[in-house]
């Protein structure tokens, strides 16, 4: 019964106070430690023991697992080369930088321990790094390179965390150092390759959402076990096989399957995340209570803290700029095609550094025999807590100050835009092969009309700095959201007089609830002012049209469009033909004069016409630039 009421307790206190920092805009990991360092000093609260075998085995694997199955294996492909430049080089540089100053401010202290708290904090914490990237607007890239990192350097940590203890109670080589490397990665891709691959059968053959969800519960367990028996990185298993996973999934899980997995995953990557840092902070009075005897004083303890919490900052700052260095220098010698990154994107980089529990967890993996054992464990968690307190605030103002340009909500849009386009395109193509003349004319026609308006309804989120007040797509899903609330509430009607059995009502309230959230969209922040709307670059020689030099014309109107002024009826968004100047309406407006222009004269290209935005689409290829 204890054990219960505690663990309802520490969701309880996670709940309440994610939700305060959420509306203050603070940082949720470090009100929870916090909290947790205030709760464990109250009397009659029990001392919570963090075992390394239960973070390690029991935490570390589903938290990874949930980050790694979000994480784009195309884009971490495309990464690989600087996220292992972070994940392995960083670790080892930062474990040699730390464990020299330990080494040389810790009385008594080995080097082979130094290095030891070196390996223990290296690693930033992949919790830490998610949660801040929800709460500051970086770049995307920056935010896939941070996650990267974060999902690939503990396997490395955690192998010379073991080197360095072995190196505790005799010699070790430098061969036998590489050895470990080498097969501990090369043990865990293999047993990650397996199990994704075994799991990816399997769910094949799952038609049930409840079974395929309760197979991924247990899959990241299996592949950290199966890594771990075959001495490679468990962690390094968990990540491959939830890579693997989470690219394979869309053609190997049914939507009901994928909708379900997702939402009870981020639920327990919530809880679990949340729970890790209130229980760091329940820690630190036990840590203290051991400290005390270590037999130095508190200004000594202080100066052994603030000087490994600063080796921990200064030597991801001095590898990251050394980086950058040297791929701006071999940049301008013609050595590397790719151009070198900005020192402000290094600088961001090298400050988004915060460490979590798997550095307090390691620390605690440290044996009894380990020399100033205490104090290294005291140092790893100041280390977390600092870190979570000096970079993890103070980044989003370095993000403002450096100028990086974050995620613009209506790039988004424009290429959901263009995406939708191309796959109604060809689903209307597969209906004109796939219908026969058997099939109702009326069932085909409103397949094109649902199609249509899918692909309208994604056009019309752009052009938000219009007059326009309304969409014909917002306006339909104002209808239809108050038409749903009208008949949920008269089949809860029926439920409450008794009038239907409970499965039927159930089942219609579940279409209900699947059309609403099909219906309902996220509150998403205004694109940012000043900026003009183009389509990426990666997309300017998308056509021979769009890459032609169109000539400055004048525009036919200013804010209307003629046709349907002539006609009487009303226009959604204006676009503007760059052959001739010819401004008329859209897709989704009733008159369509835009596409009939092109078919009266054959113009290839338009471009939008509404305020801050310049991207252009060609008719003839059915490209977007």
């Amino acid at each position: 019964m204890e054990i219960a009421a505690e663990i309802v307790a520490l969701v309880v206190a996670v709940l309440a106070v994610t939700a305060v920092a959420r509306r203050l805009d603070w940082s949720a990991p470090l009100c929870l430690i916090v909290v947790g360092v205030a709760v464990s000093f109250v009397p009659g609260v029990p001392a919570y023991e963090l075992d390394p075998e239960v973070v390690l085995v029991g935490l570390l694997p589903p938290l990874l697992y949930s980050t790694a199955i979000q994480t784009s294996l195309v884009d971490f492909s495309r990464l690989r080369g600087p996220i292992a430049v972070l994940s392995v080089g960083l670790v080892l540089f930062t474990t040699a930088g730390v464990g020299l100053v330990a080494w040389l401010v810790i009385p008594g202290l080995p080097l082979a321990a130094g290095f030891a708290l070196g390996a223990i904090v290296a690693p930033p914490d992949a919790v830490a790094a998610t949660a801040v990237a929800r709460r500051v607007a970086m770049p995307r890239k920056m935010v896939r390179l941070l996650e990267g990192e974060s999902l690939f350097n503990d396997a490395a940590a955690l192998v010379a965390l073991s080197t360095g203890i072995a190196a505790i109670t005799g010699s070790i080589s430098l061969w036998h150092v590489g050895l470990d490397f080498v097969l501990a990665a090369v043990g865990g891709v293999a047993a990650g390759l397996v199990v994704g691959f075994v799991a990816s059968l399997v769910r094949l053959k799952l038609t049930e959402p409840v079974a395929d969800t309760a197979l991924s519960f247990a899959v990241p367990f299996v592949a950290y076990i199966l890594g771990e028996s075959v001495h490679g990185s468990g962690v390094l298993s968990v990540v491959v096989a939830g890579l693997m996973l989470g690219h394979r999934s869309p053609r190997v899980l049914s939507g009901a399957a994928r909708t379900a997995s997702r939402h009870n995953w981020q639920t327990v990557q919530f809880l679990l995340e949340n729970i890790v840092f209130l229980l760091i902070g329940l820690q630190l009075r036990r840590i203290l209570t051991e400290v005390a005897h270590s037999g130095l004083s508190v200004l000594t303890l202080t100066l052994i803290c603030a000087a490994v919490l600063a080796a921990t900052i200064v030597t991801r700052m001095v590898w990251l700029v050394g980086v950058a260095a040297e791929k701006r220098i071999t940049a301008m010698l013609g050595m590397k095609r790719k151009k070198a990154w900005p020192w402000r994107y290094s600088v961001v980089i090298g400050w988004a550094g915060m460490r979590g529990v798997v550095t307090l967890a390691a620390a605690f993996v440290l044996p009894a025999y380990t020399p100033q054992r205490v104090v290294l464990v005291l140092a790893a968690f100041v280390v977390v807590a600092g870190t979570l307190l000096v970079q993890g605030t103070t980044l989003p103002m370095l993000v403002r100050r450096m100028g990086l340009p974050g995620p613009d909500p209506a790039q988004d849009a424009l290429q959901e835009a263009a995406l939708l386009h191309d796959m109604v395109r060809v689903a209307l193509v597969k209906l004109d092969e796939i219908s026969t003349p058997a099939d109702p004319p009326e069932v085909v026609q409103r397949l094109r009309e649902r199609l249509q308006g899918r692909t309208d309804a994604a056009w019309e989120q752009l052009g938000r700095q219009s007059a326009l007040s309304e969409t014909p797509s917002d306006a339909y899903r104002r209808l239809r959201l108050e038409l749903l609330q009208v008949e949920r509430e008269h089949c809860l009607k029926a439920r409450d007089k008794g009038t239907a059995d409970d499965v039927v009502l159930r089942r219609v309230l579940e279409r209900l609830d699947v059309e609403e959230s099909m219906l309902d969209r996220d509150e998403e922040e205004p694109p940012q002012e000043g900026r003009e709307l183009r389509a990426p670059a990666t997309l300017t020689e998308a056509c021979k049209h769009l890459a032609h030099e169109w000539r400055d014309v004048p525009a036919s109107s200013e804010d209307s469009c003629a046709a349907c002024v002539e006609e009487g009826i009303t226009w959604v968004h204006l676009r503007m033909c760059l052959k001739c100047g010819n401004v008329a309406c859209c897709d989704s407006s009733v008159g369509k004069h835009a596409d009939k222009h092109f078919r009266d004269t054959r113009h290839p290209v338009m471009r939008s016409y509404e305020p801050g935005e310049s991207w252009r689409w060609c008719f003839v290829d059915k490209k977007l630039g």
